[in-house]
């Protein structure tokens, strides 16, 4: 299928992008690399007036740390993000991500930020930014916010983005040196996507649990922070036992979500066992 007409805007600025979607309203949608928007265009689930294309905004391509934080563009590719120095010596975790995410065309095109703001619950960032404690920083023509990863994603395709602004990047604490990271999932063969998605960022002192994240995509449908998961191991040894035992418990109260890809009782299963091999392949990483 095509796409229902509509109007095309590139425009040369952050400001003007604003102020376009700010005349648009609800009748817009923005768009970074278009792997998300553009196929559900076709599809005529998305049927916007106007199309905002950030293309030209090249202050939108940077990373950069900041002092104690990693900031990252929202037109940054996967590609770039897996292969950037700044990303691998400062949040690994997010390199590790990108990496996972599709094929060769999509991580060259595909972008974060328009990833991000798709909060597709089965997509891979979501998982890496929960672990890591990320934040969204969200900017319309009255001015910018930061957003907690932990407050953004609010359910299927819905996030806490208001319908004039703009996602223009992602903020990570720099990782506190010994930090170890991973990222397991099982994918959808034909898409890369995460039936269930399991991103930890791990410290320890000996045998022992300082610090723990767990990001969960493709269980829910909002991806969620382990929460119970991370408080039951941190500050304790992380022996085999221990760390199957708290991952046992990662899907209790979950909702999992029930497909043609896999039912919600084997995505459970699949979240028990790849939370507790995670958290072991971040000790072995």
């Amino acid at each position: 299928m095509i796409p229902a007409a509509f109007d095309y805007i590139v425009p040369d600025s952050l400001e003007a992008a604003a102020a376009s979607l700010a005349e648009a309203g609800d009748n817009a949608k923005v768009m970074a690399g278009g792997h998300s928007l553009l196929p559900m265009m076709k599809l005529r689930l998305a049927q916007p007036g106007v199309v905002i294309d950030l293309k030209r905004l090249d202050s939108l391509r940077r990373i950069q740390v900041d002092g104690g934080t990693l900031r990252i563009g929202a037109l940054v590719t996967h590609h770039q993000v897996e292969t950037s120095s700044e990303v691998n010596e400062n949040c690994a975790l997010l390199a590790k991500v990108a990496g996972s995410i599709g094929d060769p065309q999509v991580r060259n095109r595909g972008t974060i930020g328009g990833s991000v703001v798709h909060a597709d619950p089965a997509a891979d960032w979501p998982a890496a930014l929960l672990a890591a404690g990320a934040e969204v920083t969200l900017t319309s023509s009255g001015g910018s916010r930061s957003v907690a990863a932990a407050d953004f994603f609010l359910g299927p395709l819905t996030s806490a983005i208001e319908a004039n602004e703009i996602l223009t990047g992602v903020s990570v604490p720099v990782a506190a040196a010994g930090t170890r990271a991973t990222y397991r999932k099982v994918k959808q063969k034909a898409s890369g996507f995460a039936i269930v998605g399991i991103a930890v960022c791990l410290r320890t002192d000996g045998d022992t649990c300082t610090d723990i994240g767990i990001g969960i995509t493709g269980l829910a449908g909002t991806p969620f922070r382990a929460t119970a998961v991370e408080d039951q191991l941190r500050g304790t040894a992380l022996s085999a036992d221990n760390i199957t035992a708290a991952a046992a418990g990662v899907a209790d109260g979950v909702d999992a979500l029930d497909d043609i890809h896999a039912s919600g009782e084997f995505r459970a299963h699949l979240a028990r066992l790849n939370t507790a091999r995670a958290i072991q392949d971040a000790l072995g990483s």
